[in-house]
């Protein structure tokens, strides 16, 4: 028999055979040793900086000392927001733990793409690291459950003969893709990244957030440094270096984005990347994407594997009002009866959503918001969508302000307010809604949204004086007046001016007050709204005193007075007789500032209004003084604490214990003055006015007893 080889065939001509015959070829391949791949650790990111705790945690969980200690630490999982510096920090892990020599048998690592269309399955990265650990692929079986078996029995090898080893899995989207991947043993350690938080693995669960302000700075300084050791762009311009920070969110991807376009253009002083990025309509694009790296890119792979009602909420949530927003404002957005907790968790295991200051609020990170704003105004159904969320939260919120101003301004003989039972609920209700009340009333900006915004914005007044929100109460009203004028709506514009003036005068700006107060009056003149025009000529004396125009006060008072009895506001006519009676007092006219105070007193007493009996005390009690009846005085400051305090108006009664500190010293009672000075020093703490607490402790200091 004779047999020729020629390339993939063989040649069986001329041969004998007796019986069956049957020729099948076979490939056939010369193996040499396995490649293993057990020092596959990407390099450091350059620049890194920041995450020490972090850091020092994750190296807690690595130290292969600690593996046989009950409950030892086997699988951390670093989870958090696309572009926040997961990889980073778990890279940075690794190489700190093989200098310290804690992995010894290596360190495998794995790119899962869990948010890429064409992700890597576990059965895939399985084959990966079975090839990186040197086995031949023909020992590779198949299916998962069989590769995960064996690259357990290649790791105990591999612990007896070199030591531990570390695999990072990065990237991963699921629990599914990890969970084959834990090596056994107790020496080995697993590191995971996702975007979400994996709790099914039963790991050390890391969730990181963005780098402080401190960091933040630190990383910009330091990328421009290692391109060019003598750029000090960032120190030299420090304050528009943490303003750039912020724009970023903190966030590590954007700041390292921000500072390649630095980089880049070595002329470009930070200022003006700031103001580029500040004045841009869409923050994401262009600025940040160096045509390498894209923070939208990074959060769109997230947004395409979220389940349809998901994506629905993270879009209708980048639309929300103010910075963070309660579930029952989410349950609105949503338009559901009650908040999509189930859906909100989801999205926060995803860090996509973050929990807010307390229990059932919620916000995002302001990139997430910037992007998901981007998706809906790039489809004009979701817009609509997103308009119609809108229009239902701005709709609610004002059901609510009405109420809730109603119960601020509720007085005996007046309708009980059904959905606040007493003051306290009402501004809890306000203080925990207050910053997105105030970002709604700017959607007055828009035609759509104007008429409703604009009425909220006239809810919040009361408010915003009580608690002193004066630079609040001038951005609503602003933002207010604007809307009203443009719609020809004359009485909103008249209310918005005469609010605005009185938050004017409150923050010093006194002459804008005088002028905001005026035009009030005219426009309520023109609209024959006499009320309007009474309370514009009230508040229009009250700055023309603060300016030192008293005579014109004393005139302007006379008028709101007289415009209150003749509409028969008796509540109102109290408020012009007090103010009327401050504006007297500063002429020396003694008796009739007493009589018009009184006049108030008396007013407010018959319609059950004994916060603002309280301040006619406060301001008898300095007119009594004055006129040197100081036991008078101090009767009258005590009848007003007792009406703050039953407030709990911390201010006023601030106020009142210095006066009443100042009338015990008058009477030389330096004990009960230094008294009252401390107690006013309290009260002035307690409603947050630092300027005026530090001024009666120092009175306070001043006297020896």
């Amino acid at each position: 028999m004779g047999e020729r080889y020629g390339g993939d065939h063989q040649d069986f001509r001329g041969g004998e055979f007796n019986g069956d015959f049957i020729a099948k070829q076979v490939d056939c391949h010369q193996h040499g040793p396995a490649p293993t791949a057990l020092d596959a650790l990407p390099p450091k990111v350059a620049g890194f900086t920041g995450r020490r705790d972090q850091l020092a945690e994750l190296l807690g969980a690595f130290d292969p000392d600690g593996g046989e200690a009950p409950g030892a630490v086997l699988v951390a999982a670093v989870s958090g927001l696309g572009g926040i510096g997961k990889t980073a920090l778990a890279v940075e892990a690794a190489h700190a733990a093989r200098k310290n020599g804690w992995f010894p048998g290596g360190v495998l690592f794995v790119n899962l793409h869990g948010y890429d269309d064409d992700y890597v399955t576990a059965e895939q990265a399985l084959e990966d690291l079975l090839r990186a650990l040197g086995t031949p692929p023909e020992h590779i079986p198949n299916g998962v459950d069989a590769r995960a078996a064996w690259y357990r029995s290649v790791l105990r090898a591999r612990e007896r003969e070199l030591g531990a080893v570390l695999v990072l899995a990065d990237n991963a989207s699921s629990a599914e893709q990890v969970r084959p991947l834990h090596p056994g043993g107790v020496r080995h350690r697993l590191l995971a990244t996702s975007r979400s938080k994996l709790p099914q693995l039963g790991a050390r669960l890391l969730p990181l957030g963005e780098l402080s302000p401190e960091e933040a700075y630190g990383l910009l300084d330091r990328a421009l440094r290692i391109a060019a050791p003598g750029d000090a762009r960032v120190a030299n311009e420090s304050d528009a270096a943490v303003e750039l920070a912020l724009l970023c969110g903190h966030l590590p991807l954007a700041l390292q984005i921000a500072a390649a376009l630095l980089v880049l253009d070595g002329d470009k002083l930070v200022a003006e990347l700031v103001a580029e990025l500040a004045e841009s309509g869409d923050r994401l694009l262009p600025h940040f994407d160096d045509g390498e790296r894209s923070v939208a890119a990074a959060f769109d792979l997230s947004y395409r594997r979220l389940p349809a009602e998901q994506a629905r909420l993270l879009r209708l949530l980048a639309l929300a009002p103010g910075p963070e927003v309660t579930a029952e404002v989410v349950a609105v957005l949503d338009g559901a009866e009650t908040p999509p907790v189930r859906v909100l968790d989801a999205l926060s295991r995803a860090h996509l959503v973050e929990r807010g200051s307390g229990r059932g609020r919620w916000r995002l990170h302001d990139l997430v918001r910037a992007f998901g704003v981007g998706v809906v105004k790039g489809d004009a159904a979701l817009w609509e969508e997103g308009e119609a969320a809108r229009e239902r939260v701005l709709e609610f919120y004002y059901r609510w302000a009405d109420a809730a101003d109603d119960r601020l301004r509720w007085l005996p003989g007046m309708p009980v307010p059904e959905r606040f039972a007493d003051r306290a609920g009402a501004l809890a209700w306000f203080d925990g809604e207050r910053a997105g009340l105030v970002a709604a009333v700017q959607w007055a900006r828009e035609e759509r949204f104007a008429d409703t915004a604009v009425w909220l914005s006239q809810c919040l007044a009361e408010y915003l004086n009580w608690r002193r929100l004066f630079d609040d109460k001038i951005t609503v009203c602003g933002v207010a007046r604007e809307a009203a004028h443009r719609a020809g709506n004359r009485v909103g514009e008249a209310i918005a001016w005469t609010s605005l003036g009185s938050a004017l005068r409150e923050t010093g700006r006194v002459e804008e007050a005088i002028d905001a107060h005026i035009r009030a009056r005219d426009l309520d003149q023109a609209a024959g709204d006499r009320l309007g025009e009474a309370r514009a000529w009230d508040n229009l004396g009250n700055a023309l005193q603060e300016a030192g125009r008293v005579e014109e006060a004393i005139d302007a008072h006379i008028q709101a007075r007289d415009l209150h009895q003749a509409v028969g506001d008796r509540h109102s006519e109290a408020r012009a007789w007090n103010n009327l009676g401050n504006a007297l007092g500063a002429t020396g006219r003694v008796e009739e500032t007493i009589d018009a105070h009184i006049r108030a007193r008396d007013l407010y007493q018959a319609v059950g209004d004994r916060h603002s009996e309280a301040s006619v005390w406060n301001n008898l009690g300095a007119t009594l003084q004055k006129a040197g009846r100081v036991e008078e005085a101090v009767q009258a400051y005590e009848k007003a604490l007792d009406g703050f305090r039953e407030f709990e108006d911390w201010y006023r009664a601030g106020g009142t214990l210095y006066n009443l500190a100042l009338a015990h010293q008058h009477a030389a009672r330096p004990a009960e003055a230094r008294t009252h000075f401390l107690q006013s020093a309290d009260a002035f703490t307690r409603a947050d006015a630092p300027t005026e607490a530090a001024r009666a402790r120092t009175r306070a200091e001043g006297i020896t007893p």
